[in-house]
This record gives C-alpha cells, structure tokens and sequence, in this order.
C-alpha cells in the first residue's frame, strides 16, 4: 500500500472493466476513496454507483452522492466508451449508431466535467484536483480499422480536454487527455475473437509488437492523478507502446 492518493476521493466511470478496474485497484492500494461508477451494477470501489453517463440528471445526482457521502471530490476519470461493431466507415456508419457512439464516449465526458468540475474547485488552492479524460491515440492518427464515430469522439475529448486544461489551470484544476494505444480490454478481445485478421491488423502497427495491459494504462491514470503530476495539463498524454511516433514498424 501506498500513499500517493491519501485523503483523496476520486470518482471513476467505466469502472467495471478494462483500464477503470485496473485504475480503481491502482487509486485504493495508494490510499484513495473511490466511487465506481458504471452502467451496470457491482462496479469496484468504496462507493459502486450504477449510472447512466449519457443522462445530465444521472451525472449530477452521481457527483452530489459522492460529495455527500465523502466530503468531497478530488480526481475525476472519466473512462466510460464504447466501441460497437456498427460503427465503421463513414459509408456504412448510420446517424443512429454515430449519436449513439457520441453520447457514451463524448457527450458523458463534457456531462463529467461540468457537473465534476465544480466540485473540485471548492477544494483548497494550491492542487484543488485532476480530471483525466480517456481519449485515444486514435484522436491523433487515423485508425487502421475505421471506426468513424468512435475516432470522431475521441478527437472531441481531446479538445475539450485541452480547452478545459487552459481554463482552469490557474484556478488548480488540472486537466489532462490519456491516448492509450491498443491496450487488452474486452473490448479488444472480444475483437479478437470475432475477427482475428481486423484485431492483427492493429497489432502490427505497435513497434513494442504486443498491446499494452489495463494495469499499465492505470499506472499514468495514477501519475496524472497525483500531485507528482503538478505541472501537467492541457496535454495528450500518450500511452501507446510507440505507435504515434512510428512510420513503419520494424520486423
């Protein structure tokens, strides 16, 4: 057990699986309060909340309940996203399954940050509190496997992560943008069970020549969520094995 997160409560969305189970795991052994939130019941934490992130009304009363039962709220990891099989090229993508896409992976972050961030600001200055916001390396590079409403929302987390950073880091907030690279969620695997050729052709673009773990994404989730992090914000931080900064990927 740890200390870097003592005396801090954080709230997790996506907790239940994937980089937010990890993440919760990672936050408690360094001394953390966490409320894990998910759209399914059970999620991990010391407070498991079932949510709809999609909903205004569902993120406000969440934020409220986690304040009213810890006292306040210092880290917001806004995790939660999906990567359905609909959503593909811009040729075939329906405006159902684009909204549907949007609203879970970019709409619930702006929802997180408005009604999280004024939590936060009510902490003491000088390190009122860190919002992480999962983007992707996605939202810097196009995707081998077109995802077009997935890639398009993980551009807008993106920038809205960098805007919100400007914002408010003079007031103590700090907001940072996580880009993972293919990392071995469910998601990914259940990818590569259902279409082994369309998972491989993700695998190999990764100069490290393998996808990286839950538990490694959590540990910069933990860095950006400490006061180790002080001086960063507004930043992509990336997490991807190399693949953003390679042309070809050698043998």
């Amino acid at each position: 057990m740890g200390d870097r997160l003592a005396g801090k409560v954080c709230v997790v969305t996506g907790a239940s699986g994937g980089i937010g189970a990890a993440t919760v795991d990672a936050f408690r052994r360094e001394g953390a309060t966490v409320v894990g939130v998910d759209h399914l019941d059970g999620a991990p934490g010391d407070l498991s909340l079932r949510v709809d992130v999609g909903d205004e009304a569902a993120v406000a009363a969440m934020f409220a309940q986690a304040r009213d039962t810890f006292g306040r709220i210092d880290v917001l990891f806004n995790n939660a996203g999906i990567s359905p099989d609909d959503d593909a090229s811009v040729l075939d993508t329906t405006l159902e399954a684009w909204q549907r896409v949007q609203r879970v992976n970019l709409e619930s972050v702006f929802l997180c940050c408005k009604h999280g961030i004024p939590h936060l600001l009510d902490n003491e200055l000088p390190h009122r509190g860190s919002v992480i916001n999962t983007a992707s390396f996605v939202a810097v590079m196009g995707a081998a496997t077109s995802q077009i409403s997935y890639t398009a929302s993980k551009g807008g987390v993106l920038s809205l992560s960098r805007e919100l950073g400007v914002e408010f880091a003079r007031q103590g907030v700090r907001v940072n943008a996580l880009c993972p690279g293919p990392v071995e969620t469910p998601l990914l695997m259940e990818l590569f069970a259902k279409d082994p050729a369309r998972a491989e052709r993700r695998l190999v673009h990764v100069p490290m020549g393998r996808f990286g773990r839950p538990e490694e994404i959590a540990s910069s989730v933990l860095f950006l969520a400490s006061d180790e992090s002080s001086f960063i914000t507004s930043s992509t931080f990336l997490v991807d094995g190399g693949i953003s900064g390679a042309y070809v990927t050698p043998e």
